[in-house]
């Protein structure tokens, strides 16, 4: 047999891969689990990959959130009940037990930032260690105190006068300079949920920026490549990414979310805040119509006894939810301009999130962000619920595609961060950060 023929008998045996899987992933097949930790739910899943790259669910498990607020844990009983309620179904339901979950990062405030590094070559050829260093040299420029970094990914390198290389490896050069995203968060908030998910008996596997997730699950591969910012709405936050080229150049977050909504209505038509909720979902919209101001809805009273109730136009429901929405879209505008990411931030926006749900969101969005937006879901999971399938669990999905190598850039190099004493040290021997 000639080496063409070996060749050729190779390419053969390899598996075909779907044309919607990015090009150079490598797939992990797992199983892995993941935990979204929301102001709303907290979801759990156990899943693995395909050999062909696609998804399929093997537990799901979700809660309503009890002790977390705008994505930070604030009792920890209530949230360690409420984790291994989620967790324990999903284990149920996969027939076994998870020891490490890979975590969205919702609190701590994270902030995104760019740094462009060189790093001296000498004209040999540039090799793992020297990317390496690179990311460290990064890390160790970002590094603020009270603050841990989470992602430090590699964007696009130059190897001296020659950009837009994706991998420098085997490149001879002088100097390599690489720009790269930096994500960190709260160090205080990060070692709140480390105790939390240690009391579940749980380890960090890694910690993934929510919006980013959410991007992973929800975007399609031309929309990665072209720009496009995907905005979640949660119930206590939301939060955006932008990618650009295939990665993830710019992550935000605002406190403001579905929550804020709810307790507008509440306080503007006095109701409780359960019933608040229920209006919002049945009736909610943020855009008027000439029937609102006929249709009347049945609002009880806060302290009022049960049979009492109101009657009140659908027109005043649409007047509490507008303006929020309005809010919540405008200061996305802002922190998308401040930014100033250029050509990457005028891409096509995807929502996703339990708020984008509402009627009107869609055409809102547009109009203040003058941009054309879509409505996001997240990619299919053989053997996942349907009602999973909604634009609240794209952050789930996106964490399990995560860990199967989804967005993960040169998988072979480990960029973890030096270990340094004391707690912190421990903190980041786990924090293992896959990309």
């Amino acid at each position: 047999m000639n080496n063409m023929t070996r060749r050729a008998a190779r390419l053969e045996n390899k598996p075909a891969l779907p044309e919607d899987l990015p090009r150079g992933r490598a797939v992990k097949s797992g199983p892995f689990g993941v935990l979204d930790i929301g102001s709303t739910k907290v979801a759990c899943l156990i899943g693995r990959a395909e050999a062909d790259g696609r998804l399929r669910a093997l537990g799901f498990g979700w809660q309503q959130s009890r002790g977390i607020k705008a994505g930070g844990i604030v009792d920890l009983d209530q949230a360690e009940r409420t984790i291994r309620a989620a967790v324990g179904a999903a284990e149920d339901m996969a027939d076994q037990r998870l020891k490490s979950v890979y975590v969205n990062l919702s609190c701590g405030q994270p902030e995104s930032r760019l740094f462009n590094v060189q790093w001296p070559v000498d004209g040999r050829a540039v090799n793992s260690d020297d990317i390496r260093r690179v990311v460290r040299e990064a890390r160790t420029r970002a590094s603020t105190e009270g603050r841990v970094t989470i992602h430090a990914l590699p964007l696009n390198f130059s190897a001296d006068e020659t950009p837009g290389v994706t991998d420098p490896r085997g490149l001879f050069c002088d100097t390599l300079t690489a720009q790269l995203h930096v994500v960190d968060a709260s160090s205080t908030a990060l070692r709140t949920l480390q105790a939390c998910l240690s009391r579940c008996e749980l380890d960090i596997a890694a910690l993934v920026s929510a919006p980013y997730a959410a991007g992973l699950a929800a975007l399609v591969r031309d929309e990665r490549e072209l720009g496009a910012t995907i905005i979640d709405m949660g119930g206590g936050t939301t939060t955006m990414a932008v990618f650009f080229e295939g990665q993830v150049v710019h992550t935000a977050q605002i406190p403001v979310g579905g929550n804020h909504v709810t307790a507008d209505i509440a306080m503007g038509l006095s109701t409780p805040l359960a019933h608040a909720e229920r209006l919002k979902a049945l009736h909610g919209n943020c855009h008027p119509s000439p029937d609102d101001a006929r249709e009347l809805l049945p609002v009880p009273s806060v302290g009022e006894a049960e049979h009492q109730i109101a009657q009140v136009p659908r027109s005043h429901l649409i007047s509490c939810i507008k303006p929020r929405l309005e809010e919540i879209f405008e200061l996305v505008k802002d922190r998308l301009e401040t930014a100033g990411l250029g050509r990457a931030g005028n891409g096509r926006v995807v929502l996703t999130g339990g708020a984008s749900q509402l009627g009107g969101v869609r055409d809102l969005a547009s109009q203040i962000l003058e941009r054309p937006v879509r409505q996001g879901h997240p990619a299919s999971v053989i053997g996942l619920a349907d009602a999973a399938g909604a634009p609240n669990f794209a952050t789930l999905v996106g964490l399990l595609a995560f860990a199967t190598g989804d967005g993960q850039i040169m998988q072979d190099i480990n960029f973890e961060a030096q270990r340094s004493a004391g707690w912190f040290g421990s903190f980041v021997d786990f924090l293992k950060n896959r990309v």
